[in-house]
């Protein structure tokens, strides 16, 4: 049967996922906290935070789940004549909180107000200061007019949302992105929930099951850095997790690539 359960704030655990909710569909668990090692048992495990500033904490795992495939990531034809152009410089890890509330101002269809609160900047930022979540910074004529954050865990990047201010800076971001991750092996980039935007990269929906399956293998294997690569001491389903120093490996050059 399914029902919300409420998280014990000692215990980082939690419930099985196929006791969700499906009307609104996925939400798992309410309360807990925001700790590194809450965040990142839950990732592994294909549950993340999502809520608004008044409500309580609550913990989603939506069915079915957009995924994509680096391997299998589509430039359609204005976004490699965008690419060509190199219009925008590209960085990561460098103005990973702008980037975030940046994110946080942008406008949501069916949605008041953000769900990026200041615990959730505050949570983020620590883990990106342990080297678990990551930015890419896009910027033209100095300014940042683009982005995208997530976190990264062994082969699987979790995306979590992204902000253009021009036309075409959050299209280069990804496809960057991607372009990257697949350099270094990753197998998955999680998408959460349906969208449009991203399909058009090449994002696919599975069923949960298929999506955890995934994530059971590809959260405990190593990029193609593993001088780079070190542990995180938190345990995923009795596997460890790798990370590393995002702005030592990155291989993009300056201006993302040519999208040819």
């Amino acid at each position: 049967m399914s029902q919300v359960h409420w998280l014990d704030g000692a215990d980082i655990g939690f419930p099985p996922t196929h006791s969700a909710l499906t009307d609104p569909d996925g939400l798992l668990a309410v309360g807990g906290d925001l700790t590194p090692e809450r965040i990142v048992n839950a990732y592994s495990l294909g549950i993340f935070p999502w809520y608004s500033e008044g409500q309580p904490l609550l913990w989603w795992t939506p069915n079915p789940r957009l995924v994509l495939d680096p391997e299998h990531l589509h430039l359609g034809r204005s976004t490699r004549k965008l690419l060509r152009k190199q219009p925008f410089k590209i960085t990561v890890d460098q103005n990973f909180e702008t980037v975030m509330r940046h994110c946080g101002t942008i406008p949501r269809k069916e949605q008041d107000g953000s769900w990026i609160t200041e615990e959730m900047v505050d949570a983020y930022k620590n883990l990106h200061d342990l080297g678990v979540a990551h930015s890419v910074e896009v910027w033209q004529h100095d300014e940042l007019v683009g982005g995208l954050y997530g976190l990264a865990l062994g082969r699987v990047y979790f995306g979590e949302s992204m902000f253009s201010l021009v036309s075409g800076a959050s299209r280069v971001a990804f496809a960057t992105l991607a372009t990257q991750l697949q350099a270094w092996g990753f197998e998955l980039i999680d998408c959460q929930i349906h969208s449009d935007y991203l399909e058009s990269f090449g994002a696919k929906e599975v069923s949960r099951e298929h999506f955890e399956s995934h994530l059971l293998n590809s959260v405990a294997k190593t990029p193609r850095v593993e001088s780079l690569s070190k542990p995180w001491p938190v345990q995923a389903k009795q596997k460890q997790i790798s990370i590393f120093d995002w702005r030592e490996a990155w291989q993009m050059p300056e201006h993302g690539f040519d999208g040819s």
